[in-house]
């Protein structure tokens, strides 16, 4: 792994110092730029299958981290980003496979020997759930004394399904999974903070004890998650947390009375650009905040435009369209003059 070229180091530089600033599309550039110069490297590749991950194309990722296997088999980095590609796929099985190799060789690494206990616990649990299957979710779930759980779950996303994709005029290309978990299971596998009701990472995680336990409940965490699912089927990357987070929260149930309350009694309220960041290492109250004023931000937006429109912003940010680019093309004004009307009112 010798490095064989200076513009080629510097170029990776540029696209190790792009990933730590979030701008994943300029280190996607910059990796390729350097590949060229020094296509054996197999760090080079590594790096771009790492950018190639956090832009979710999964596909690329795993074809550039194989590819730094073989130039370097002994490469731990890239084998331990290419388990983490199988598990989002959903191929549990190769992903422990993949990472009890990684134990092996980093035998000191608590946070590598934790995930893979993890990741095996989960695969324990699937292997013993049983599986609902409607015509455009799959619902997983452990018990036969959950079943009755499992079908008012199915019922609740037929309907947020028709109701949400009919704002949007889009539709999933594929069945979304659902798993219900207790709530002990939920935290385990997903590690969410404490105050998160579900979860989606391509997959909707739902801990039953709790929004089971409510008719009303279910289908607003539900609904929120399903939100998710389809966004995520339109953009795959360069999504801002506030619109993601926001059009769910608008979609999961009628009126936003809560959001209103919530924002008024804020000592401050964070700006759009602030919450384009991820809500995971807030706390509770400060959650709250980002999602009642994500949720304003996005009932806006709809009122404004209109479902089609974003659907199409969506689209853009899939396609590797800059935000403001795409937001004032699909928008028909800048974002910075719609975030200053979201602020003044």
């Amino acid at each position: 792994m010798a490095q064989s070229s200076p513009a080629a180091g510097m170029r990776e530089q540029d696209a190790w110092n792009a990933l730590d600033a979030g701008q994943a599309q300029v280190a996607e550039q910059a990796f390729r730029d350097a590949i060229a110069l020094d296509p054996k490297n197999a760090r080079l590749h590594m790096g771009l299958g790492t950018a190639a991950f956090v832009l979710r194309h999964d596909a690329d990722a795993k074809a550039s981290l194989e590819r730094a296997l073989v130039l370097a088999p002994d490469l731990t980095r890239a084998r331990a980003q290419l388990a983490q590609v199988f598990k989002r796929q959903n191929d549990l099985t190769e992903a422990i496979r993949l990472y009890e190799i990684v134990a092996t060789e980093v035998p000191a690494d608590t946070g590598v020997r934790d995930t893979l206990d993890r990741w095996k616990r989960e695969a324990e649990l699937h292997d013993r759930m049983r599986l609902t299957v409607g015509d455009f979710f799959t619902v997983s779930f452990e018990g036969a004394e959950d079943a009755d759980m499992a079908a008012q779950a199915l019922e609740s996303l037929n309907r947020a399904y028709w109701r949400i994709c009919d704002v949007f005029s889009a539709f999933p290309p594929k069945s979304v999974p659902v798993v219900l978990y207790s709530g002990e299971q939920f935290r385990d596998i997903t590690r969410s903070p404490q105050w998160a009701a579900a979860a989606f990472d391509g997959t909707i995680r739902v801990p039953m004890r709790g929004a089971g336990e409510k008719g009303e409940d279910l289908d607003r965490v539900l609904a929120h998650e399903f939100t998710h699912a389809l966004i995520r089927s339109l953009a795959t990357r360069n999504l801002p947390t506030w619109l993601n987070e926001g059009l769910a929260s608008v979609l999961e149930r009628d009126g936003l009375d809560w959001a209103e309350a919530r924002v008024a009694k804020a000592s401050s309220v964070p700006s759009l650009t602030v919450l384009s960041n991820s809500f995971g290492k807030m706390s509770g109250a400060e959650a709250q905040v980002a999602y009642a004023a994500s949720a304003l931000a996005a009932k806006r937006l709809l009122d404004e435009a209109g479902g089609i429109a974003i659907a199409n912003l969506l689209r853009d940010l899939g396609d590797g369209v800059d935000f403001e680019a795409a937001f004032l093309h699909r928008i028909q004004k800048s974002f910075a003059d719609f975030q200053a009307s979201v602020q003044q009112r």
